[in-house]
């Protein structure tokens, strides 16, 4: 307020130098008159126009992981951790070893594995033999079909001993597996260190999020439910960055009401390529609401707030201006809606407009 009362101090001190100007003698004459002319010629208007009155809309939200891209993991077995190659929030890529379990599970599983594995080695032997008698008749089909359909069923079982250990992860052997990152992304949280003991009762052992999107929950009250539809454009601010506007759409409104929230969720997908958004990050959301009815729209830069009043400064048709009070229907971002005080078509002044004010106060 001190500022805005040194700043109309000085203009008006500038202004009334430039207008006193003028009265003084006659060899200052032709120099005030092409002051006085240029500054109106630096003044800027524009028309009062009717606009349909749009409404800003304020929802409070927060950032939050986008749950198709995380992926959580959970021990398969028992066991106790081996090594473990990352810290929280280090970068992996999809394919990097995370982590060595040691499991008795997956020693049995190896050694059934190799039991197997030699067991089709002798069996593969006996059905050449086998077929090398029947050849010669020395053996019987039936008995041919036997040693066929034993050598499949092996077959069979050590292929879903296979598939068991690759539940595990990569086998290193000696009843060790190496879990390897399933996709690229940043580890969000970590509940494991060397040693620890694994069982399924553990839950997560880590979590990897790709945060090159995020999502940022709205909530929306019962009684702003009307206003806000999906695929609304918005725009939000956080915190961290008070300065930036992150554009977006709604994507998806919820149909259930939160019960301990009381609210309704609406969720923005935005990309997060520079990762300046992190998940936990409250957000001031805006929505622009077009309520229907229009009014004159002028900036509002063009007003003047002074001794609770608005005010602009009309350009006349014949050059001159004028103090017109006004009155606000509403605001919405840089644009002010007027109510009653100005006409369509007059041309209001929108640059140095407080320092005629304070010149046409003054005189």
């Amino acid at each position: 307020m001190i500022t805005k009362k040194i700043l109309l101090f000085t203009l008006t001190i500038l202004f009334l130098s430039l207008v006193s100007c003028t009265g003084k003698g006659e060899a200052n004459s032709d120099k005030q008159a092409e002051i006085v002319p240029a500054f109106y010629s630096s003044v800027k208007t524009v028309k009062a126009a009717y606009e349909t009155r749009i409404e800003m809309l304020t929802l409070t939200g927060q950032v939050e992981y986008d749950s198709d891209k995380v992926i959580n993991y959970y021990p398969l077995t028992e066991g106790v951790a081996g090594r473990v190659y990352f810290s929280l929030g280090d970068k992996v890529e999809k394919g990097q070893a995370l982590l060595d379990i040691h499991s008795k599970d997956l020693s049995e599983l190896q050694s059934e594995q190799s039991s197997l594995q030699a067991e089709i080695r002798i069996i593969e032997r006996e059905l050449k033999s086998a077929r090398e008698m029947f050849k010669d008749k020395m053996l019987s089909e039936k008995e041919l079909l036997e040693i066929e359909t034993k050598l499949k069923q092996t077959q069979t079982s050590l292929s879903k001993v296979k598939n068991d250990m690759q539940l595990f992860g990569s086998d290193k052997g000696n009843g060790i597996f190496s879990i390897k990152a399933p996709m690229s992304g940043y580890i969000v949280s970590k509940n494991v260190t060397s040693g620890s003991t694994l069982s399924s009762d553990n839950g997560t052992l880590f979590t990897i999020a790709d945060l090159s999107t995020v999502w940022v929950v709205v909530n929306v009250y019962a009684g702003n439910l009307q206003l806000v539809k999906e695929g609304m454009d918005v725009n939000f601010t956080t915190l961290s960055y008070p300065n930036e506007r992150f554009e977006g759409k709604i994507n998806l409104m919820s149909q259930v009401f939160d019960p301990e929230d009381k609210v309704l969720k609406a969720r923005i997908i935005i990309s997060n390529k520079d990762l300046k958004l992190k998940p936990g990050m409250s957000t001031i959301v805006y929505l622009k609401n077009q309520v229907g009815e229009k009014n004159i729209a002028i900036p509002s830069d063009a007003l003047i707030f002074d001794k609770d009043h608005y005010f602009v400064i009309i350009k006349n048709t014949d050059g001159n201006f004028q103090i017109r009070e006004v009155f606000l229907k509403g605001h919405s971002g840089q644009v002010s809606y007027i109510k009653s005080g100005l006409s369509e078509g007059e041309e209001v002044v929108t640059s140095n407009h407080l320092l005629i004010y304070s010149g046409l106060n003054n005189k």
